[in-house]
């Protein structure tokens, strides 16, 4: 899933130049073939709800074992901490996962959550000035995904980045090296990036894990187009597509589609989009990567492997990384 934290914000009802971006997107991509909708668009208030659902379901494992690492190995993962650095957390949600390398770093001057969301988060930033209180707290209204500066505070401190979760694994290849790459730019020379990374694993756990027993993720999955619906007077039927998910071997990743049950004929925003019965809206991957495979990955976008710890069953990895020197 795309999400990164336990517990993240509902972002605002889309409007004004975010609705024609939105019906843009979902125009588009369902006049490609195959159709497909960006999975940031999950996240209306109702999908994140349904998020944090999943998180809390029995096959997902992906937050857990994510968290049981940050417990455990904080105080490892911190060594590669310069003193007197600046924490930069892209996409920061509630700030969750920062607290645990908050509390085991003492020596950081500075941590800056980076998300777009803007009450949200300078209200996690308020709370947090209030645990962390000889720590500076400099929040930046940004979509991480784009160029933006950093508070000239922290200017002249060596950078830490911090991108948890699995969403570098909802990048296709190319683009997750772009987001590395663009880390790097941002953080500047020296700097560290500490990464979540969902590794490959045995199939009946990935395939679990994106269809539990309960449904949630179906919900989840389906919810997108009640917003379609909502917000660009879409005329789906949720009843006439289903919620399907599996692990594609050959490239290392989760899909998630919608598949229609019956041919028929959908509007968006004034468009018209037939379907012929069992074809899919391809709504979200999720790549899986090895220590291997990923250490490649970051070295080809100028990152080194410092070093990486897995949870106790070996589902889930953070890395820590070294941008390599310029030639």
């Amino acid at each position: 899933m795309i999400r990164k934290t336990s517990t993240v914000a509902a972002p605002p009802s889309s409007s004004g130049a975010e609705t024609e971006t939105f019906m843009h997107d979902v125009v588009v991509g369902l006049s490609m073939t195959p159709k497909r909708i960006p999975p940031k668009y999950f996240y209306d208030s109702e999908g994140s709800r349904l998020f944090e659902d999943i998180t809390r379901t029995a096959e997902y494992y992906p937050t857990r074992s994510e968290h049981e690492i940050l417990r455990m190995q904080a105080g490892a993962i911190v060594q590669h901490f310069p003193t007197g650095a600046a924490l930069v957390e892209f996409g920061s949600g509630a700030c969750i996962k920062v607290r645990f390398l908050l509390d085991a770093a003492r020596k950081l001057k500075a941590y800056v959550p980076v998300d777009i969301s803007g009450d949200f988060l300078n209200a996690e930033a308020a709370a947090l000035r209030k645990h962390y209180r000889n720590l500076a707290i400099l929040p930046v209204v940004a979509d991480f995904m784009k160029q933006f500066a950093l508070p000239d505070a922290v200017a002249d401190l060596p950078k830490i980045g911090f991108f948890p979760g699995s969403t570098i694994g909802n990048f296709e290849p190319q683009e997750a090296s772009a987001f590395l790459r663009h880390a790097g730019m941002i953080l500047g020379d020296g700097a560290v990036l500490v990464v979540g990374v969902d590794l490959i694993k045995d199939e009946k756990l990935l395939n679990a894990a994106y269809n539990d027993g309960a449904g949630v993720t179906a919900k989840f999955n389906l919810n997108l187009l009640r917003r379609i619906n909502r917000e660009l007077g879409g005329t789906f039927k949720l009843g006439a597509f289903d919620h399907s998910a599996f692990f594609n071997r050959d490239r290392n990743r989760v899909e998630m589609h919608l598949v229609s049950r019956a041919r028929q004929t959908v509007t968006v925003a004034g468009s018209s989009f037939g379907f012929r019965a069992g074809e899919t809206i391809h709504t979200e991957n999720s790549y899986k990567y090895s220590a291997d495979s990923f250490a490649a990955l970051a070295r080809g976008a100028g990152w080194a492997l410092l070093d990486c710890w897995t949870d106790a069953d070996g589902n889930f990895a953070v890395c820590a990384l070294e941008l390599a020197p310029a030639h």
